[in-house]
């Protein structure tokens, strides 16, 4: 099983320092790779309800969040190893030229790193502040990838679509990797099963609440790759939080929900997802900055405690 890890990104724990020493034990002791998301901003009163959470309200930390690509491209500079990925773009928010720019531009300066995952976001409020219609969001999705994809695979090139549309350019740089990054696509359920697999893409769900509920979901995307006839996807479960326990005994299984509980609890659930098809998790631990402020071993000292969970 692969582990990856978060960024810190949101909240006044998003320092230099945090970012950076996360980054440079993340490519020193193991990790598969680094993610970072997006949010655009945090309204004050929202419009829809934020549904990682229970009671429906925006993370405090969410008024402050370091800019996804503009983190990677730092991190980049200061590691050779571990890739770097987006979880994820709202990708009709985004103009397509622009941002394949940018994700090659990330690809080339780390030498074949980069990925990108995407999905559709759910605030109407930042589709609003962007000035892009929140209705046919899914149509809107699908067609900046498909333009994404021309300009990294052909030179020169023209696209005419519903909502995007350039005459005949060349765009460049093109990404190292070929015939472009891995894409990832977040989401639950069937659409987010048909879209990766209209573009051979990977998965990545987050907030399933049972192993069971995951398994079924990897056999149901596995469907929807079969159906379309692309090739076998990977299966990115995202984590958040990871929750580490004291180990004074088991927790009973009711109260506890996959990746929550003591280290050798943990292990259990990583060897039975890897049973049900998921090939890498992405863990997201608590803030650094408490510990940061006691010195990087802190830091240290748990981010291998969490690398040591898949061994």
């Amino acid at each position: 099983m692969r582990l990856s890890i978060t960024l810190p990104q949101f909240g006044p724990g998003a320092t230099l320092e945090s970012v950076a020493l996360r980054a440079d034990l993340a490519d020193s002791i193991g990790f598969h790779g680094v993610f970072t998301s997006e949010r655009v901003l945090h309204p004050v009163r929202p419009r829809d309800a934020y549904p990682p959470s229970p009671d429906g309200r925006l993370p405090l930390a969410s008024r402050s969040v370091l800019d996804p690509l503009d983190l990677l491209a730092f991190v980049a500079a200061r590691t050779t190893r571990i890739l770097l990925r987006t979880n994820v773009l709202i990708l009709p928010l985004h103009n397509p030229v622009q941002l394949a720019r940018r994700v090659a531009t990330l690809d080339v300066l780390s030498g074949g790193r980069a990925s990108i995952g995407i999905g559709l976001g759910w605030s109407r409020d930042e589709y609003e502040a962007m000035g892009v219609p929140f209705e046919a969001r899914g149509e809107r999705c699908d067609e900046c990838l498909r333009a994404m994809i021309e300009v990294w695979t052909k030179d020169p090139l023209a696209f005419e679509g519903r909502f995007y549309r350039f005459a005949e350019s060349y765009v460049g740089p093109k990404p190292v990797q070929k015939p472009y990054p891995r894409i990832h696509v977040g989401g639950q359920g069937a659409a987010a099963h048909a879209r990766a697999a209209r573009f051979g893409a990977d998965w990545l769900p987050a907030g399933l609440a049972s192993i069971e509920a995951i398994a079924a979901g990897v056999l149901a995307y596995r469907a929807a790759m079969e159906r379309a006839g692309s090739a076998r996807g990977e299966v990115l479960l995202l984590c958040f939080p990871v929750l580490l326990r004291a180990s004074l005994g088991g927790s009973p299984a009711a109260e506890r929900r996959p990746l929550m509980g003591t280290a050798n609890e943990i292990r259990e659930d990583v060897c039975r997802l890897a049973e049900a098809g998921v090939d890498e998790i992405l863990l997201a631990p608590p803030d650094d900055s408490l510990a940061l402020s006691r010195g990087g071993e802190r830091v240290r000292a748990r981010m291998e405690l969490l690398r040591s969970l898949a061994s």
